[in-house]
């Protein structure tokens, strides 16, 4: 971590990491954060891109790991402190203009939050459809626990390894519990509105993108299928019911009535 020291007399000073000079060097945006593209140092494959803060960079250079900054939470995070999924620091360079970082790592595990080796796991076809590429190495919901699935369709690549406790993974909840828990957040989205979720911006953008977005989450299930890929197909359909249950939060709709109405479905009176 940062090092600090005390003069005589004097308040607290921070101390960069030897050798750290060169940070001087770099461009921050206004809001003191500068894009970092992560690489795989054998393959060559892109795996990530977050931002640092220049304490972020301070302890990636310290630390030989990769630190980040997140815009939504406001505050750094470790790469890897939940999952395990460390990166180790192999080099660092930066761009001709000084404001863009190319980090080679050593990736331990998967880099994306979602499971897979890299985050840019899909690929759009020259139709413009979107298809997922390269396979999955680990489920989200065990690592991160009941909270990921909203996660994965907010997009947060980044943050989501916190360091705080996973809590109980999916494995230990029921399908129900899972929806449940989720249409909570949705709604708790609904009310404070953070910066930075993709909840936040459905709600924002009113009842007709949502509807858009059922739409297109609908036709990718329907893809998966035709596809005939079953990892392709949990997937999208995680993410249509993501977006269905967004849908019935703007509505005033909850997920026990719609089980109440399975459940007359199931047991019709005579």
């Amino acid at each position: 971590m940062m090092k600090e020291q005390r003069g005589d007399g004097e308040d607290m000073k921070k101390v960069q990491p030897q050798g750290s000079f060169f940070i001087g060097q770099l461009k921050f945006g206004p809001d003191g954060l500068i894009p970092a593209i992560v690489q795989d140092v054998h393959s060559g494959e892109v795996l990530m891109m977050a931002y640092m803060n220049q304490e972020a960079l301070e302890l990636t250079w310290e630390t030989g790991e990769t630190w980040f900054y997140s815009r939504s939470r406001r505050e750094l995070w470790h790469k890897g402190e939940t999952s395990g999924h460390v990166q180790k620091v192999r080099g660092i360079s930066f761009d001709c203009d000084r404001d863009t970082l190319l980090i080679t790592v050593e990736q331990i595990g998967a880099a994306c939050h979602d499971g897979y080796r890299s985050c840019f796991y899909r690929e759009i076809e020259k139709s413009g459809k979107i298809r997922v590429v390269k396979p999955r190495l680990f489920d989200p919901g065990k690592v991160y626990g009941a909270g990921a699935a909203e996660a994965a369709a907010e997009g947060g690549a980044e943050g989501r390894e916190t360091g705080e406790p996973a809590g109980k993974v999916a494995e230990h909840f029921t399908s129900g519990d899972i929806i449940s828990q989720l249409y909570q957040v949705i709604l708790d989205r609904r009310e404070k509105r953070p910066e930075g979720s993709y909840t936040t911006y459905l709600f924002n953008k009113g009842l007709d993108k949502i509807c858009k977005k059922i739409g297109e989450e609908a036709a990718e299930v329907i893809i998966a299928a035709k596809n005939r890929s079953r990892e392709e197909l949990i997937y999208e359909a995680a993410d249509f019911i993501y977006h269905l249950l967004v849908l019935l939060a703007a509505s005033e709709v909850t997920p026990e009535e719609v089980a109440a109405e399975l459940g007359r479905r199931l047991n019709p009176r005579k």
